[in-house]
């Protein structure tokens, strides 16, 4: 077996693809997190000297553990999203950080995350090994113990769910970025004509509050309804600054400069809000950190 040194150096290597890979299949920065710490477990009690291709081996022990926790969530018929959102992915929009390109490499958009979460276990781990990490069918295959052939169907009835349910989003970071310091100074004005002006008419708010919040997660359909909500921001908008959350310019709300109170995540269209996502799930946000200034 390789030195101890040896080992940490090459587990460490491929940690930021495999948080990257758990997270996908997790939607859970704290889960992820946990799956990569097992799958170092799991090598430093193996023998090494029989792994012909450590990262291969990796990615394989990382997914399996993947698979394993939302199979335990089915079991238990959890639906881990139809009462919370997913982990937003937050970094400085104007000075980011070199220490959360991590990070920021496992930035997918919330609305993707919650589409993956109403795939079947099997089917969100070939389609993101897959179509987001480029592993051919042949390794997948073991995994999920099915042949390479099944694999390909089941991320292709994944990708087809996606493509159905995600829309894409199609305006420049510019146009993200001149809409997200448009809603801040309209919020903080409380111009509830100027945020109308920015909202698709059929625009989508989900409001994560935590599970010790009463009504936990809430939804609300249509740009007047949003607006409405929009009056309880205002009090807050002085602390709101603009950050990459989730892959597009978003928001985060640091009232002490530094713990974030709620984090808002957008989806875009045709130059407009179309999916508003607001965490206020205090524990956490908490994990989250405070971001660089």
């Amino acid at each position: 077996m390789p030195e101890h040194g040896d080992l940490t150096e090459a587990f460490e290597a491929s940690r930021g693809r495999l948080r990257a890979i758990a997270y996908r299949m997790l939607g859970s920065l704290a889960d992820a997190d946990d799956a990569v710490q097992e799958t170092w477990l799991r090598l430093s009690r193996s023998d090494a000297d029989d792994v012909e291709n450590l990262a291969g081996w990796l990615t394989t022990v990382t997914s399996r553990i993947c698979l394993d926790m939302l199979r335990a969530r089915s079991s238990r018929r959890e639906e881990p999203f139809g009462e919370r959102l997913p982990d937003p992915v937050v970094s400085s929009l104007d000075m980011p950080d070199p220490e959360r390109e991590a990070e920021l490499a496992d930035a997918i958009g919330m609305a993707l995350l919650i589409v993956l979460d109403k795939l079947n276990p099997t089917e969100r781990l070939a389609f993101v090994l897959h179509d987001m990490f480029a592993v051919p069918f042949d390794d997948i295959a073991p995994i999920v113990g099915r042949s390479p052939n099944t694999a390909a169907q089941l991320a292709s009835r994944a990708r087809r769910r996606v493509h159905d349910s995600a829309a894409p989003m199609d305006t420049s970071l510019i146009r993200q970025r001149e809409v997200v310091d448009a809603w801040i100074a309209a919020a903080r004005r409380g111009d509830f004509d100027a945020l109308l002006t920015l909202l698709d008419p059929d625009v989508v708010v989900r409001i994560d509050l935590g599970a010790l919040a009463s009504g936990g997660l809430r939804e609300v359909r249509g740009a007047p309804q949003a607006v409405g909500l929009a009056a309880s921001f205002r009090s807050s908008a002085p602390f709101a600054r603009p950050a990459m959350v989730s892959g597009s310019a978003g928001i985060v709300v640091t009232p002490d400069g530094g713990q974030p109170a709620s984090v808002l995540a957008f989806t875009f269209g045709a130059g407009r809000i179309t999916e508003i996502y607001i965490v206020a799930d205090q524990p956490r946000l908490a994990r989250l950190g405070s971001l660089g200034q």
